[in-house]
């Protein structure tokens, strides 16, 4: 699988019920960033996972996990 496949994966399992626009305030990235990844468009640069990692108080490697 591949790792932008992964970390959408992931961020939606993370998310559960909330809204985007509530995961996104959350996690610290725009809404229409939060979209495009969760949707597999977007590839997270290292500051976005660095950013979602310290917002969830996961590591980083949390978000590519299978």
């Amino acid at each position: 699988m591949q790792l932008r496949k992964r970390l959408a994966a992931r961020l939606k399992a993370l998310k559960g019920n909330q809204t985007q626009a509530q995961f996104s305030r959350r996690i610290g990235i725009g809404q229409a960033s939060l979209n495009r990844l969760l949707n597999g468009e977007q590839a997270a640069t290292i500051d976005m996972l660095e950013t979602i990692s310290r917002n969830l108080c996961i590591d980083v490697l949390e978000l590519l996990k299978r």
